[in-house]
């Protein structure tokens, strides 16, 4: 499995300067961005040929409540994403924005028919690129008796049309000290159900968003209905991100023996509000093959279904389960 990392040039000097440190031989350095990114090859751990095995690009991005400046943003970056030849481009939960509070959020939040989906639409086609658009703030059927809005992950296809939709069914009501209290429930309906996983030219992605990679129910439901990419676009906190992040996304991995895709938010959105960053790709084996570091950017990954396949023959957990066992002591925590 091959792993890109992307750096902004000023990393690439820190990496230069240190004593010892060998830039890995199939690095390059392309520059259509400003500034321009520095890509490094991270790991090979593929069973098929590298380069026929296909190639996702996770973006990262600082969402803030100027819509427009928000879609300029991941339009270069999915642009950028199809010129290194992905197929499908992933994007962060609250791609759209993120608002300073609840009623700026039901303010700024639109249908799946409305004005913002149509341009991703249209940017779909332009760059024959598939995309996951991972928390889009939907206005449902229901908006006028609720004034209420789903936290909807969004799958276009390279053609610009819908294909999967799945709505947040775990919402994230916490107070963690150190990082303010989070209250999506004020404004967010929980999903009704989770969503079947989709056949993309990546492989069969199971939808998930951020906070739903604490429920391991959810991820072993999706790799039993076949799912061997798991994707969780995220905006994980000062707090969380450091202490749980990479943990949960490579135990997701590990636990389902599935590719884990993780498209985060990063920096200062607003007076309010932070998040982590750190975007990165988990192979089967529980490895980061990809990351982004702090700031806007992306890391891309080729995904190795035959390495998938390979891992599960030879560690067959799913063989091993015992569900007649496990209902037998499941009583809720007070």
């Amino acid at each position: 499995m091959l792993g890109f990392i992307i750096r902004p040039p000023h990393q690439l000097l820190s990496l230069l300067s240190c004593p010892g440190l060998r830039i890995p031989r199939f690095s390059v350095l392309c520059a259509p961005l400003r500034p321009a990114y520095t890509i490094h090859r991270l790991r090979t751990m593929a069973v098929s040929s590298s380069w026929e095995l296909p190639l996702v690009a996770v973006c990262q991005v600082t969402s803030t409540p100027d819509k427009e400046q928000n879609f300029k943003t991941c339009a270069e970056l999915i642009r950028e994403a199809a010129r290194l030849g992905a197929c499908l481009a992933f994007l962060p939960e609250a791609f759209d924005f993120i608002a300073r509070d609840p009623e700026e959020t039901q303010r700024l939040s639109e249908p799946l028919g409305g004005n913002l989906l149509e341009e991703y639409t249209q940017l779909a086609r332009e760059c024959g690129l598939w995309l996951s658009l991972g928390g889009f703030h939907e206005r449902g059927q229901d908006w006028e008796q609720t004034q209420k809005i789903y936290n909807c992950h969004v799958i276009l296809n390279n053609k610009g049309s819908v294909v999967a939709t799945y709505r947040k069914t775990h919402l994230c009501d916490v107070e963690i000290p150190g990082q303010g209290p989070m209250r999506e429930s004020n404004s967010t309906i929980p999903g009704p159900s989770l969503e079947s996983p989709i056949s993309t030219p990546a492989g069969k992605i199971g939808l998930a968003i951020c906070y739903d990679m604490r429920f391991p129910e959810l991820s072993l439901a999706l790799v039993q209905a076949g799912a061997e990419i798991l994707t969780y676009p995220s905006a994980f906190g000062s707090v969380t991100g450091p202490a749980h992040w990479e943990v949960l996304l490579r135990a997701r991995a590990i636990e389902t023996q599935c590719y884990v895709v993780a498209a985060a938010q990063c920096g200062r959105h607003h007076e309010k509000r932070a998040s982590y960053g750190h975007s990165m790709v988990v192979d089967p084996w529980g490895t980061v093959v990809a990351r982004c570091s702090e700031g806007p950017g992306l890391c891309l990954a080729r995904i190795d279904l035959n390495y998938l396949q390979q891992l599960r023959k030879q560690l067959p957990v799913f063989q091993h389960r015992r569900p007649d066992l496990y209902g037998n002591l499941g009583h809720p925590l007070s």
